[in-house]
């Protein structure tokens, strides 16, 4: 182990990650903005679109996709078997389904994030590995970090493999997640200088199975004539020294190739460093920047898969001499469904073409997407799973084999759970979104919270703070949301893009408070600041759901009543959240949920476990369980 790396004291840990954020964009954020109490709505409105030649070259693909996943592909099968089949991938590959995102120069179909992402919704409402595949090559394998940091040469040399190739993305270490100061595989320059050695061990490798190539994150130590630091290869799967130790197996996802990766002296070319050295996290995160927009496409395709199914079955259903979806207590639950499957898809959309002009900062609206759609999707489905009742518990093979339609509710929540931890968990991304969204702050007070500043500098740094927040406070007391004609072109949803402009400086003097009154304190107030998200997050979604809504309406006349009803309603259920959030800020449970934490983890509540047994411990039988399909002996490859 690099004991460099072993013992990281939080300062370090934070350092490395502010190094890594992108600083200089053309355009600002809506999303950033939002938090400052600045309603940039002229942002995101008119909706963004993509040119006629970008939309001819998506349909088409789209078209060709839909019929290959109707007819080719039997996800009963992939579920039952735990992998998908060798004719599915090839398949795939002829289709061009794995260059996706490559320029057509390069051999790729070279669509945009819009279409890219309506093709994973299309891939992932079959099957959620297929899903999971296809995005994990894409948006964070191979193609999308050396389409933005490689070489030409590197291009060249990689980009037309990866239109009929597996790649594979290898970040987080056993004993590293979310910290990756912690880093613990190197990547160590030969004397020449030609070439890296690479050791180190993978977990969690999607793809990593099966990949025919990687991209790894490895540390180079400091050293004349190397700078160091975490930094990003192109390796090939291949290499000697490459051992794939175990194909592992989750709660969902069952036909997914994801393992364990050791490195041991593996030699990889100097040419295929990505960009310089130090430079792999920076590459990482700009590249999960879109990357991370994948899974609120799954989202939205599962929660419009949810609408049909819970619609379908109340219709059906029957008690009482009523269908249930005429009972209120069930009509709640479609009514939250099928608005917020509308707001998911809405988020996905916009999200996906501000990535596509490329002038946008689109970091905040890509997290908050990502952190909605997970959340929210899992509430959709488990509501559908709840409309079902018994059927919606009852797998979908039990479910045909004695009849019935085999609707796979249960797997879909099993599917879906993993979208709050993939990419960054809920937890870590709320606290990404935060450290963007006080960012004006924390760069305004600077020395003022910085411990180690003297004197003097923290004097400065008064009157530096003092200047900004005389000219930025005022803007917050009064806005277009205090008057009654604004946004009167959204006809009936005006209301409530007053109410997010107004909610939106609401916000900001919450955040003003909080670094008033905690200053340095505040990024450890995770309570405070997952709120102070999730209300960001609220407002977001009503400000795509309502652009969303103006431009379908606009296309479709035939169809504006139903659209502005369908996000009439999610914007209310919006609301109602927000003003609950809005209120957690200042009276919750946070402090003495922390004390209580404290205690338990010193053992003071021992006794309460008392009186189970806990089934993680190896018994006298465990020797005698025969290994299941996840421990297939022939996934393992060993390299040299």
């Amino acid at each position: 182990m690099n004991q460099e790396s072993a013992h990281v004291d939080e300062r370090t840990a934070r350092k490395v990650a502010e190094e890594a954020r992108e600083t200089e964009w053309r355009r600002p954020s809506f999303g950033k903005q939002l938090f400052l109490g600045d309603f940039r709505l002229d942002l995101i409105h008119p909706h963004p679109g993509s040119d006629d030649e970008a939309r001819r070259r998506g349909e088409e693909f789209l078209t060709r996709l839909r019929e290959f996943c109707a007819t080719k592909i039997d996800p009963i099968a992939i579920e039952r078997d735990a992998r998908i089949p060798d004719d599915v991938v090839g398949g795939l590959k002829e289709l061009g389904a794995f260059g996706m995102k490559i320029p057509e120069e390069y051999g790729g179909l070279g669509l945009t994030h819009f279409y890219y992402n309506r093709a994973l919704m299309l891939a992932g409402s079959v099957s959620a590995a297929l899903g999971a595949m296809l995005s994990a090559h894409q948006s964070i394998g191979v193609p999308q970090p050396i389409n933005l940091f490689g070489t030409p040469e590197q291009k060249r040399a990689f980009l037309p493999r990866c239109t009929k190739e597996i790649s594979a993305f290898l970040l987080t270490e056993p004993d590293v997640g979310s910290d990756p100061a912690r880093l613990h595989a190197t990547a160590v320059p030969s004397p020449d200088g030609g070439e890296y050695v690479l050791n180190g061990v993978k977990l969690w490798t999607t793809n990593g199975v099966v990949a025919d190539l990687l991209v790894v994150m490895a540390r180079v130590p400091a050293s004349e004539g190397h700078r160091g630091g975490i930094s990003a290869f192109v390796v090939e799967a291949d290499a000697p020294g490459i051992t794939v130790e175990n194909r592992n197996a989750f709660m969902g996802l069952r036909g997914i190739e994801n393992g364990v990766t050791r490195f041991h002296d593996v030699r990889v070319p100097a040419a295929n460093l990505i960009g310089r050295e130090g430079a792999g996290l920076k590459i990482a995160l700009t590249t999960l920047n879109t990357g991370r927009l994948a899974l609120p496409a799954f989202c939205a395709a599962a929660a419009k898969w949810s609408t049909k199914i819970a619609r379908e079955w109340s219709k059906a259903r029957v008690q009482w001499g009523h269908p249930i979806g005429k009972h209120e207590a069930i009509a709640k639950k479609l009514s939250f469904i099928a608005a917020t499957s509308y707001a998911l898809e809405a988020m996905v959309d916009l999200s996906s073409q501000l990535a596509d002009d490329e002038r946008n900062d689109i970091r905040i609206e890509a997290a908050l997407a990502k952190l909605y759609a997970s959340e929210m999707a899992c509430r959709i489905a488990d509501e559908m799973v709840q409309v079902r009742g018994g059927r919606g518990y009852e797998t979908a093979e039990s479910l045909a084999a004695r009849g019935e339609r085999g609707v796979p509710a249960e797997q879909l929540l099993r599917d879906l759970r993993i979208n709050r931890i993939f990419e960054g968990s809920s937890e870590i991304m709320r606290l990404l979104i935060a450290r963007e969204a006080v960012d004006t702050h924390l760069s305004v007070a600077g020395d003022l919270i910085d411990p180690e500043a003297t004197r003097q500098q923290k004097t400065h740094a008064v009157a530096k703070a003092g200047g900004f927040y005389a000219k930025w406070l005022p803007t917050l007391v009064v806005g277009a949301g205090q008057r009654p004609g604004a946004y009167a072109d959204f006809g009936p949803l005006a209301g409530h893009l007053r109410y997010a402009e107004r909610a939106s400086r609401k916000l900001a003097r919450s955040i003003f408070y909080a670094a008033s009154r905690w200053q340095g304190r505040l990024e450890r107030k995770q309570g405070f600041l997952g709120r102070m998200v999730d209300i960001g997050a609220e407002l977001f979604a009503i400000s795509a759901v309502c652009v969303r809504a103006a431009k379908d309406a606009a296309e479709d006349p035939t169809r504006a009543r139903s659209v502005y009803e369908l996000a009439d309603v999610f914007c209310r259920q919006a609301r109602t959240r927000a003003e609950e959030l809005f209120d957690g800020l200042w009276r919750n449970t946070d402090a003495i949920d922390v004390r209580l934490a404290e205690r338990l983890l010193n053992g003071n509540y021992a006794w309460a476990e008392e009186g189970v047994l806990d089934p993680s411990i190896p018994g006298p039988w465990i020797a005698d369980v025969e290994p299941g399909p996840a421990e297939r002996k022939d996934v393992h490859r060993t390299i040299g």
